[in-house]
């Protein structure tokens, strides 16, 4: 049976690069059948990766059936993956986050989750000696993960081995690897084709805190006017997306790639109150900026209080 390899949904580009490295290890290195797959459309970024390398778009899937053997990537969180991945056979985890639990297996797997920026870094150093087989198409993936998780090494999640790694592989595939990472984020930048719930959708994820749900949403761009030129819309839609989604609030950022800063929307007290109690902001309109805030794993997620 096939193994499907997938992160989690709302698909950046680690959770789109990474299934497609690791099945290509999979199958060809290690010879046991895999397919990537994903959960949602990816972003435009990770789109940018698919079509600049050549790359099959994955499959996308709504679910997993009884008894799947799966291979989980980018991600150890249950609300992030599909409604029944306990009822599939996960077969391992590769993963960069913090251990939240909740993931059931049918017997001992293997699982790797290190301190580093990326998944495909971790990947990088489990493929080992057998990089050398790799095609252009999986280490170009690669790189790509690397340097949008890093934010091109800007993001303080990034480490010394994300680094060396990607300038190793820039040289492999002879990329002037600034201008690789100014194609990228201008190709995450574009975001005129979405409305504004898919943009509140594209990069978030959920999380509680003190019984208060939020959908932490963070929008990566180097043209944060493009954004922020729609804020009141963003805004009424942020109502409407967290009734859908079921959550109390949405708290969206938009990160300023090149300045090194976030802005905040502040639709309400209650996000006014998270402003000011979490990063110590003082909140006077409807944005506040937040300087050095780049990672939602790092900076956002752990220091939200309401």
């Amino acid at each position: 049976m096939t193994t499907q390899v997938f992160g989690h949904k709302s698909p950046d580009t680690d959770s789109t690069g990474s299934p497609i490295i690791w099945a290509w290890y999979m199958t060809e290195i290690k010879g046991e059948a895999a397919k990537p797959v994903l959960l949602g459309e990816p972003n435009t970024e990770a789109a940018f990766m698919l079509e600049h390398w050549n790359l099959d778009k994955p499959e996308i899937i709504g679910d997993v059936e009884d008894g799947a053997p799966v291979v989980i990537v980018d991600t150890n969180n249950p609300a992030e993956l599909p409604a029944n991945v306990n009822g599939a056979d996960i077969r391992g985890i590769i993963d960069h986050h913090k251990l939240v639990g909740g993931l059931e297996t049918k017997g001992p797997i293997d699982i790797r989750i290190e301190p580093l920026a990326c998944t495909a870094t971790i990947m990088h150093k489990m493929i080992g000696k057998d990089m050398a087989q790799a095609p252009q198409a999986i280490k170009g993936a690669m790189l790509t993960c690397i340097l949008s998780d890093t934010l091109e090494f800007r993001s303080p999640t990034t480490t010394q081995e994300d680094r060396a790694v990607a300038e190793a592989l820039a040289q492999e595939l002879g990329l002037d690897l600034t201008d690789y990472a100014a194609k990228m984020f201008a190709a995450k930048s574009d975001v005129s084709a979405f409305s504004d719930a898919e943009l509140i959708r594209m990069d978030s994820k959920e999380y509680e805190v003190d019984g208060t749900k939020f959908r932490v949403s963070v929008l990566e761009t180097t043209a944060p006017e493009m954004p922020l030129g729609r804020k009141e819309s963003l805004m009424a839609s942020m109502k409407d997306v967290a009734a859908e989604d079921g959550v109390d609030e949405v708290l969206l950022f938009v990160v300023d790639i090149l300045k090194e800063e976030a802005t905040l929307l502040v639709p309400n007290d209650l996000v006014k109150g998270v402003a000011e109690k979490s990063f110590g902001a003082t909140v006077t309109g409807d944005t506040v900026v937040l300087p050095g805030v780049m990672s939602r794993k790092k900076q956002i997620i752990p220091n939200l209080k309401v």
